[in-house]
């Protein structure tokens, strides 16, 4: 589990799926064992306050953002009602699920993206796009890239080249320079095959 404060009212939490595993919690109990979610939620709650310094009572809004191959990004709120008297010391969450419908992983070298790329064009997959930020290269895939295929067998492929990463298409739209538009896979095979 990773920490990072983002402003004094709201911090992030990332955990990846082995996280989860170990805390005794898989991927489909998220959707379904919703009492369960609600105490592992309020003990990550209780451990990142601790880990940040930061005493949690109030209400929180907690947005709980699956990664289809990355894990869970949850970003949780501070907010205090208007109601609340000062003495009571009380945690209320209000929690949000939602699942990202992309992929996104990290390359440390163009060559490995290059050698993805052409494995993913030799599985039918044409689309797909490649940021350069922060001196790393990032393909982005979206669902409906794979729909012919096992998500499970992409995420073992291009985890062959890259490592999954928590970095998300809005940031690297905003921040990162586009190498590649939606169609980077088949771009690729055409150019370096």
């Amino acid at each position: 589990m990773r920490v990072e404060r983002m402003t004094n009212e709201k911090f992030k939490i990332f955990l990846t799926f082995d996280d989860l595993l170990d805390r005794g919690l898989s991927r489909e109990e998220l959707w379904n064992d919703l009492p369960r979610v609600h105490r592992i939620f309020s003990d990550m709650m209780y451990e990142a306050g601790i880990e940040l310094g930061v005493e949690l009572t109030g209400v929180l809004l907690v947005q709980v953002y699956l990664l289809q191959a990355q894990g869970m990004l949850v970003v949780v709120t501070k907010s205090e009602p208007d109601d609340l008297e000062e003495d009571e010391d009380y945690i209320e969450m209000k929690v949000t699920l939602d699942e990202s419908k992309e992929m996104m992983f990290s390359f440390a070298d163009f060559e490995d993206v290059i050698s993805a790329g052409i494995q993913l064009y030799q599985l039918d997959v044409i689309g797909g796009s490649v940021y350069y930020y922060d001196e790393d290269y990032y393909m982005l895939i979206r669902d409906e890239d794979i729909l012919h295929l096992d998500q499970d067998q992409v995420i073992a492929l291009l985890s062959e080249f890259a490592c999954a990463t928590a970095a998300t298409s809005h940031r690297l739209i905003e921040y990162g320079k586009e190498i590649m538009d939606s169609h980077a896979c088949e771009t690729i095979y055409r150019h370096f095959s």
